[in-house]
Protein backbone atom coordinates (compact mmCIF):
# COMPACT_ATOMS: atom_id res chain seq x y z
CA UNK A 1 0.00 0.00 0.00
CA UNK A 2 1.48 3.45 -0.84
CA UNK A 3 1.07 6.50 1.18
CA UNK A 4 1.27 10.44 1.25
CA UNK A 5 1.85 12.69 3.68
CA UNK A 6 0.41 16.41 4.01
CA UNK A 7 1.87 19.07 5.98
CA UNK A 8 0.15 22.25 7.26
CA UNK A 9 1.67 24.68 8.76
CA UNK A 10 -0.69 26.87 10.12
CA UNK A 11 -1.00 30.10 12.48
CA UNK A 12 -1.89 27.78 15.38
CA UNK A 13 0.50 24.70 14.52
CA UNK A 14 1.86 22.15 12.67
CA UNK A 15 -0.32 18.93 11.38
CA UNK A 16 -0.20 16.47 9.13
CA UNK A 17 -2.19 13.87 7.38
CA UNK A 18 -1.23 10.60 6.09
CA UNK A 19 -3.81 9.14 3.29
CA UNK A 20 -3.91 5.77 0.89
CA UNK A 21 -4.17 5.37 -2.89
CA UNK A 22 -7.79 5.98 -1.79
CA UNK A 23 -7.31 8.84 -0.32
CA UNK A 24 -7.96 7.46 3.27
CA UNK A 25 -6.86 9.21 5.99
CA UNK A 26 -4.51 6.80 7.51
CA UNK A 27 -3.13 9.19 10.57
CA UNK A 28 -3.14 12.97 12.10
CA UNK A 29 -0.17 14.29 13.68
CA UNK A 30 -0.45 17.62 15.10
CA UNK A 31 2.69 19.76 16.56
CA UNK A 32 0.69 23.54 18.46
CA UNK A 33 2.91 26.57 18.80
CA UNK A 34 4.43 27.47 21.86
CA UNK A 35 6.01 30.64 23.14
CA UNK A 36 9.35 29.39 21.64
CA UNK A 37 7.86 30.67 18.05
CA UNK A 38 8.56 34.20 18.87
CA UNK A 39 12.05 34.18 19.95
CA UNK A 40 13.01 32.15 16.46
CA UNK A 41 10.84 31.22 13.98
CA UNK A 42 12.93 29.24 11.56
CA UNK A 43 14.22 26.71 13.88
CA UNK A 44 10.68 26.55 15.55
CA UNK A 45 9.51 25.89 12.09
CA UNK A 46 12.41 23.09 11.79
CA UNK A 47 11.58 21.86 14.94
CA UNK A 48 8.31 21.58 14.23
CA UNK A 49 8.52 19.27 11.20
CA UNK A 50 11.14 16.98 12.51
CA UNK A 51 8.92 16.07 15.30
CA UNK A 52 5.97 15.93 12.97
CA UNK A 53 7.57 13.23 10.92
CA UNK A 54 9.01 11.27 13.74
CA UNK A 55 5.05 11.25 15.18
CA UNK A 56 4.62 9.24 11.68
CA UNK A 57 3.46 5.47 13.02
CA UNK A 58 5.81 3.15 11.87
CA UNK A 59 3.44 0.83 9.94
CA UNK A 60 3.01 3.73 7.71
CA UNK A 61 6.34 5.29 6.80
CA UNK A 62 7.90 2.76 5.01
CA UNK A 63 5.14 3.24 2.18
CA UNK A 64 5.54 6.97 1.91
CA UNK A 65 5.56 7.85 -1.59
CA UNK A 66 5.51 11.35 -1.91
CA UNK A 67 5.19 14.22 0.54
CA UNK A 68 3.61 17.96 0.45
CA UNK A 69 3.89 21.00 2.21
CA UNK A 70 1.34 24.46 3.08
CA UNK A 71 2.31 27.39 4.50
CA UNK A 72 0.73 30.60 5.49
CA UNK A 73 0.49 32.61 2.44
CA UNK A 74 3.43 35.70 2.30
CA UNK A 75 5.29 34.12 4.92
CA UNK A 76 8.77 35.26 3.70
CA UNK A 77 12.49 34.62 4.56
CA UNK A 78 15.38 35.07 3.65
CA UNK A 79 18.81 32.93 3.15
CA UNK A 80 22.32 32.82 2.33
CA UNK A 81 23.45 30.07 -0.34
CA UNK A 82 23.48 27.09 2.22
CA UNK A 83 19.48 27.81 3.07
CA UNK A 84 20.26 29.68 6.68
CA UNK A 85 18.06 32.25 7.28
CA UNK A 86 20.00 35.58 7.66
CA UNK A 87 17.06 37.17 9.87
CA UNK A 88 14.04 36.73 11.21
CA UNK A 89 11.32 35.74 9.01
CA UNK A 90 8.31 37.72 8.21
CA UNK A 91 4.76 36.54 9.11
CA UNK A 92 1.88 36.53 7.07
CA UNK A 93 0.50 39.46 8.84
CA UNK A 94 3.30 41.60 9.36
CA UNK A 95 2.68 45.00 7.93
CA UNK A 96 6.31 46.65 7.64
CA UNK A 97 5.74 46.46 3.38
CA UNK A 98 3.61 49.45 4.33
CA UNK A 99 6.52 51.65 4.68
CA UNK A 100 7.44 50.66 0.88
CA UNK A 101 4.36 50.87 -1.14
CA UNK A 102 4.47 54.30 -2.48
CA UNK A 103 7.85 52.78 -3.64
CA UNK A 104 5.70 50.19 -5.40
CA UNK A 105 3.01 51.97 -6.62
CA UNK A 106 5.14 53.64 -9.25
CA UNK A 107 6.26 49.92 -10.39
CA UNK A 108 3.50 47.23 -10.06
CA UNK A 109 0.01 47.91 -12.38
CA UNK A 110 -3.18 49.41 -10.77
CA UNK A 111 -4.85 47.59 -8.64
CA UNK A 112 -2.28 44.32 -8.14
CA UNK A 113 -2.21 42.11 -5.83
CA UNK A 114 1.13 42.99 -4.42
CA UNK A 115 -0.24 46.44 -3.68
CA UNK A 116 -0.71 45.39 0.18
CA UNK A 117 1.72 46.16 3.14
CA UNK A 118 1.46 42.41 3.57
CA UNK A 119 2.20 41.21 -0.14
CA UNK A 120 5.85 38.86 -0.51
CA UNK A 121 7.02 41.54 -3.00
CA UNK A 122 6.36 44.24 -0.37
CA UNK A 123 7.57 42.61 2.40
CA UNK A 124 11.19 41.75 0.14
CA UNK A 125 11.48 45.51 -1.21
CA UNK A 126 11.92 46.56 2.87
CA UNK A 127 14.32 43.34 3.61
CA UNK A 128 16.36 44.80 0.52
CA UNK A 129 16.57 47.97 2.88
CA UNK A 130 18.21 46.17 6.14
CA UNK A 131 21.42 45.50 6.90
CA UNK A 132 21.45 42.08 6.77
CA UNK A 133 20.11 41.45 3.31
CA UNK A 134 23.99 41.63 2.24
CA UNK A 135 23.81 38.18 3.45
CA UNK A 136 21.16 36.85 1.13
CA UNK A 137 20.96 34.44 -2.02
CA UNK A 138 17.24 33.59 -1.97
CA UNK A 139 14.15 35.02 -1.39
CA UNK A 140 12.35 31.81 -0.12
CA UNK A 141 8.23 31.51 1.15
CA UNK A 142 7.69 29.16 4.09
CA UNK A 143 6.79 26.35 2.19
CA UNK A 144 9.46 26.71 -0.01
CA UNK A 145 12.32 26.44 2.73
CA UNK A 146 10.61 23.77 4.73
CA UNK A 147 10.93 21.77 1.74
CA UNK A 148 14.14 22.73 0.89
CA UNK A 149 14.92 20.81 4.14
CA UNK A 150 13.76 17.76 2.86
CA UNK A 151 14.79 17.61 -0.90
CA UNK A 152 17.77 19.94 -0.21
CA UNK A 153 16.91 22.85 -3.66
CA UNK A 154 16.80 26.07 -2.87
CA UNK A 155 15.11 28.50 -4.68
CA UNK A 156 12.00 26.44 -6.01
CA UNK A 157 8.28 27.61 -5.10
CA UNK A 158 4.79 26.70 -6.59
CA UNK A 159 2.48 29.54 -8.24
CA UNK A 160 0.11 29.63 -5.26
CA UNK A 161 2.92 30.84 -2.94
CA UNK A 162 4.67 33.04 -5.90
CA UNK A 163 1.20 34.96 -6.22
CA UNK A 164 1.88 37.75 -3.89
CA UNK A 165 5.26 38.25 -5.26
CA UNK A 166 4.14 39.17 -8.42
CA UNK A 167 4.01 36.00 -10.73
CA UNK A 168 1.96 36.33 -13.62
CA UNK A 169 0.24 33.15 -13.14
CA UNK A 170 -1.89 33.32 -16.42
CA UNK A 171 1.38 33.49 -18.23
CA UNK A 172 3.80 31.71 -15.81
CA UNK A 173 6.40 33.85 -15.58
CA UNK A 174 7.71 36.95 -14.02
CA UNK A 175 6.64 39.81 -15.43
CA UNK A 176 8.54 42.53 -17.22
CA UNK A 177 7.77 45.44 -14.33
CA UNK A 178 8.71 42.92 -11.84
CA UNK A 179 12.21 41.82 -13.55
CA UNK A 180 12.95 45.66 -14.22
CA UNK A 181 12.97 45.91 -10.08
CA UNK A 182 16.73 44.37 -10.47
CA UNK A 183 16.60 42.58 -7.56
CA UNK A 184 19.75 41.02 -6.28
CA UNK A 185 19.19 37.68 -5.11
CA UNK A 186 17.65 34.89 -6.38
CA UNK A 187 14.02 34.66 -7.24
CA UNK A 188 12.34 31.53 -6.97
CA UNK A 189 11.77 29.52 -9.81
CA UNK A 190 8.18 28.70 -9.54
CA UNK A 191 5.97 25.42 -10.71
CA UNK A 192 3.20 24.16 -10.24
CA UNK A 193 1.92 22.97 -6.80
CA UNK A 194 2.64 19.28 -6.06
CA UNK A 195 5.16 19.10 -8.59
CA UNK A 196 8.12 16.29 -7.74
CA UNK A 197 10.98 18.62 -6.86
CA UNK A 198 13.57 15.70 -5.56
CA UNK A 199 13.93 12.82 -3.59
CA UNK A 200 13.99 13.15 0.10
CA UNK A 201 17.52 13.79 1.08
CA UNK A 202 19.12 10.31 2.26
CA UNK A 203 19.82 11.50 5.95
CA UNK A 204 16.31 12.26 6.50
CA UNK A 205 14.69 9.15 4.54
CA UNK A 206 17.42 7.39 7.07
CA UNK A 207 17.09 9.49 10.52
CA UNK A 208 13.40 8.66 10.50
CA UNK A 209 12.52 5.67 8.54
CA UNK A 210 11.40 7.02 5.18
CA UNK A 211 11.98 5.71 1.68
CA UNK A 212 14.66 6.96 0.73
CA UNK A 213 13.13 6.71 -3.33
CA UNK A 214 10.37 9.30 -0.87
CA UNK A 215 9.37 12.29 -3.80
CA UNK A 216 9.04 15.90 -2.07
CA UNK A 217 7.08 18.00 -4.18
CA UNK A 218 6.26 22.23 -4.40
CA UNK A 219 3.71 22.85 -1.79
CA UNK A 220 1.06 25.48 -1.77
CA UNK A 221 -0.84 28.18 0.56
CA UNK A 222 -2.31 27.33 3.74
CA UNK A 223 -6.18 28.30 2.19
CA UNK A 224 -5.56 26.94 -1.08
CA UNK A 225 -4.82 23.43 0.67
CA UNK A 226 -8.19 23.52 2.60
CA UNK A 227 -9.77 24.53 -0.44
CA UNK A 228 -8.20 21.63 -2.34
CA UNK A 229 -9.28 19.20 1.09
CA UNK A 230 -13.02 20.48 0.92
CA UNK A 231 -14.43 18.31 -2.52
CA UNK A 232 -15.47 21.25 -4.45
CA UNK A 233 -13.97 20.65 -7.59
CA UNK A 234 -16.12 22.28 -10.83
CA UNK A 235 -16.64 25.98 -12.00
CA UNK A 236 -19.48 27.64 -9.78
CA UNK A 237 -18.32 25.37 -6.19
CA UNK A 238 -17.42 27.66 -3.84
CA UNK A 239 -15.71 27.31 -0.40
CA UNK A 240 -16.51 29.62 2.39
CA UNK A 241 -14.06 29.63 5.46
CA UNK A 242 -16.32 30.66 8.74
CA UNK A 243 -13.30 31.21 11.27
CA UNK A 244 -12.06 33.96 13.23
CA UNK A 245 -12.68 35.59 9.55
CA UNK A 246 -14.96 35.21 6.55
CA UNK A 247 -12.85 34.27 3.54
CA UNK A 248 -15.06 32.82 0.37
CA UNK A 249 -13.13 31.74 -2.46
CA UNK A 250 -15.29 30.44 -5.88
CA UNK A 251 -13.72 28.60 -8.55
CA UNK A 252 -14.26 30.08 -11.69
CA UNK A 253 -13.95 29.60 -15.88
CA UNK A 254 -12.74 33.24 -15.89
CA UNK A 255 -9.81 35.31 -13.68
CA UNK A 256 -11.13 37.96 -11.07
CA UNK A 257 -8.28 40.51 -9.70
CA UNK A 258 -8.86 43.98 -8.48
CA UNK A 259 -7.09 44.94 -5.60
CA UNK A 260 -9.90 47.93 -5.37
CA UNK A 261 -12.24 45.12 -3.60
CA UNK A 262 -9.89 43.22 -2.51
CA UNK A 263 -9.96 40.14 -4.70
CA UNK A 264 -7.58 37.98 -6.36
CA UNK A 265 -7.19 34.89 -8.57
CA UNK A 266 -5.13 31.54 -7.54
CA UNK A 267 -4.68 29.24 -10.84
CA UNK A 268 -5.56 25.89 -9.62
CA UNK A 269 -5.07 23.94 -13.24
CA UNK A 270 -7.17 24.92 -15.83
CA UNK A 271 -9.41 26.96 -13.73
CA UNK A 272 -9.13 30.22 -11.11
CA UNK A 273 -9.85 30.22 -7.61
CA UNK A 274 -11.10 34.03 -7.37
CA UNK A 275 -12.35 35.38 -3.73
CA UNK A 276 -11.66 37.31 -0.66
CA UNK A 277 -11.62 37.74 3.19
CA UNK A 278 -13.13 39.95 5.39
CA UNK A 279 -12.49 40.98 8.95
CA UNK A 280 -15.83 39.95 9.79
CA UNK A 281 -16.12 36.28 11.15
CA UNK A 282 -16.34 34.48 14.60
CA UNK A 283 -13.81 36.35 16.07
CA UNK A 284 -17.00 38.90 16.30
CA UNK A 285 -18.98 36.51 17.68
CA UNK A 286 -17.00 34.66 20.67
CA UNK A 287 -16.48 38.83 21.35
CA UNK A 288 -19.40 38.58 22.81
CA UNK A 289 -20.56 34.80 23.34
CA UNK A 290 -18.77 32.15 24.74
CA UNK A 291 -19.12 28.50 22.60
CA UNK A 292 -21.65 27.06 25.14
CA UNK A 293 -24.15 30.42 24.54
CA UNK A 294 -23.14 29.89 20.50
CA UNK A 295 -24.10 26.87 20.41
CA UNK A 296 -27.52 27.48 23.41
CA UNK A 297 -28.67 30.87 21.66
CA UNK A 298 -28.29 29.45 18.07
CA UNK A 299 -30.80 26.73 18.93
CA UNK A 300 -33.37 29.37 19.74
CA UNK A 301 -33.20 31.17 16.68
CA UNK A 302 -35.42 29.96 13.56
CA UNK A 303 -32.88 30.68 10.72
CA UNK A 304 -35.89 31.06 7.92
CA UNK A 305 -37.41 33.93 9.22
CA UNK A 306 -34.81 37.37 8.61
CA UNK A 307 -33.68 39.57 11.39
CA UNK A 308 -34.56 43.22 11.21
CA UNK A 309 -31.06 44.11 12.68
CA UNK A 310 -29.02 45.70 10.12
CA UNK A 311 -25.05 45.30 11.34
CA UNK A 312 -21.53 45.35 9.86
CA UNK A 313 -19.99 42.99 12.69
CA UNK A 314 -16.22 44.40 13.01
CA UNK A 315 -14.18 44.46 16.17
CA UNK A 316 -12.07 47.34 14.94
CA UNK A 317 -11.96 49.85 12.03
CA UNK A 318 -11.44 48.88 8.50
CA UNK A 319 -12.62 45.78 6.18
CA UNK A 320 -10.98 44.22 3.04
CA UNK A 321 -13.47 42.55 1.15
CA UNK A 322 -16.40 42.85 -0.36
CA UNK A 323 -15.63 46.66 0.93
CA UNK A 324 -12.04 47.46 0.83
CA UNK A 325 -11.55 50.32 3.58
CA UNK A 326 -9.38 50.31 6.17
CA UNK A 327 -11.63 53.42 7.89
CA UNK A 328 -15.11 51.33 7.57
CA UNK A 329 -16.95 52.00 11.07
CA UNK A 330 -18.13 48.66 12.67
CA UNK A 331 -21.86 48.75 12.83
CA UNK A 332 -23.22 46.55 16.30
CA UNK A 333 -26.41 48.84 17.14
CA UNK A 334 -28.57 48.99 17.69
CA UNK A 335 -28.36 45.83 20.50
CA UNK A 336 -31.57 44.35 21.77
CA UNK A 337 -31.74 42.99 25.85
CA UNK A 338 -32.51 39.68 24.49
CA UNK A 339 -29.27 37.94 23.46
CA UNK A 340 -31.03 35.41 21.19
CA UNK A 341 -32.06 38.47 18.84
CA UNK A 342 -28.45 39.82 18.93
CA UNK A 343 -26.96 36.78 18.14
CA UNK A 344 -29.36 36.60 15.07
CA UNK A 345 -28.68 39.98 14.18
CA UNK A 346 -24.78 39.10 14.20
CA UNK A 347 -25.68 35.66 12.48
CA UNK A 348 -27.81 37.02 9.46
CA UNK A 349 -25.26 40.11 9.19
CA UNK A 350 -22.25 37.95 8.27
CA UNK A 351 -24.57 35.83 5.86
CA UNK A 352 -25.48 39.07 4.19
CA UNK A 353 -21.36 39.92 3.62
CA UNK A 354 -20.83 36.33 2.32
CA UNK A 355 -23.65 36.85 -0.01
CA UNK A 356 -22.45 40.21 -1.39
CA UNK A 357 -19.13 39.03 -1.52
CA UNK A 358 -20.29 36.01 -3.58
CA UNK A 359 -22.50 38.50 -5.69
CA UNK A 360 -19.22 41.30 -6.45
CA UNK A 361 -17.27 37.99 -7.54
CA UNK A 362 -19.98 37.07 -10.18
CA UNK A 363 -20.78 40.54 -11.50
CA UNK A 364 -16.65 40.87 -12.01
CA UNK A 365 -16.94 37.90 -14.72
CA UNK A 366 -16.53 35.22 -12.42
CA UNK A 367 -18.94 31.28 -12.70
CA UNK A 368 -22.75 31.58 -11.56
CA UNK A 369 -22.42 30.33 -7.77
CA UNK A 370 -24.03 26.63 -7.50
CA UNK A 371 -23.03 25.23 -4.29
CA UNK A 372 -20.99 26.41 -1.10
CA UNK A 373 -18.86 24.13 0.83
CA UNK A 374 -18.51 25.53 4.45
CA UNK A 375 -15.18 25.56 6.68
CA UNK A 376 -14.14 26.28 9.52
CA UNK A 377 -15.75 26.37 13.00
CA UNK A 378 -19.30 27.81 12.11
CA UNK A 379 -19.39 24.98 9.33
CA UNK A 380 -21.13 23.26 12.78
CA UNK A 381 -23.65 25.78 13.27
CA UNK A 382 -27.02 24.71 11.51
CA UNK A 383 -29.29 27.87 12.21
CA UNK A 384 -26.63 29.43 10.84
CA UNK A 385 -26.00 27.52 7.67
CA UNK A 386 -29.94 27.85 7.25
CA UNK A 387 -29.38 31.77 7.49
CA UNK A 388 -26.59 31.42 4.83
CA UNK A 389 -28.42 29.17 1.96
CA UNK A 390 -31.24 31.86 2.44
CA UNK A 391 -29.28 34.61 1.04
CA UNK A 392 -26.64 32.58 -1.08
CA UNK A 393 -29.77 30.54 -3.14
CA UNK A 394 -27.88 27.42 -3.33
CA UNK A 395 -26.97 24.41 -1.57
CA UNK A 396 -24.85 25.22 1.34
CA UNK A 397 -22.97 21.80 2.78
CA UNK A 398 -20.40 21.23 4.97
CA UNK A 399 -16.83 20.55 3.55
CA UNK A 400 -15.61 16.77 2.77
CA UNK A 401 -12.92 17.02 4.91
CA UNK A 402 -11.55 20.73 6.89
CA UNK A 403 -7.90 20.26 7.29
CA UNK A 404 -5.69 21.86 5.43
CA UNK A 405 -2.90 19.10 5.52
CA UNK A 406 -5.35 16.77 4.05
CA UNK A 407 -5.56 19.28 1.10
CA UNK A 408 -1.44 18.91 0.64
CA UNK A 409 -1.26 15.32 0.94
CA UNK A 410 -3.76 14.63 -2.44
CA UNK A 411 -1.47 17.57 -4.09
CA UNK A 412 1.05 14.87 -2.97
CA UNK A 413 -0.81 11.76 -4.08
CA UNK A 414 -1.74 13.72 -7.34
CA UNK A 415 1.93 15.48 -7.75
CA UNK A 416 3.21 11.57 -8.49
CA UNK A 417 0.65 10.83 -10.79
CA UNK A 418 1.52 13.11 -13.21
Amino acid sequence: MNFYLGIDFGTSGARGVVINDEACIQAKIKYPWTTELVSDLAIAWQKALWTLLAQIPDELKSGIKAIAINGTSSTVLLSDAAGKPVDTPLLYNDARGSLVLDQLRHIAPPHHNVLSATSSLAKLLWMMQQPTFAEARYFLHQADWLGFLLHGYLGISDYHNALKLGYDVEQLRYPGWLEQLHIPIQLPRVLPPGTPVNEIRPEIATQFGLPKDCLVCTGTTDSIAAFVASGAKSPGEAVTSLGSTLAVKLLSRTRVEDARYGIYSHRLGDLWLTGGASNTGGAVLKNFFSEAELEKLSSEIDGTIASELDYYPLLVAGDRFPINDPYLSPQLEPRPDNPVEFLHGLLESIARIEGQGYELLQQMGADKLTRVYTAGGGAANSTWTAIRQRYLKVPVVASENTEAAYGSALLAMRGIGR
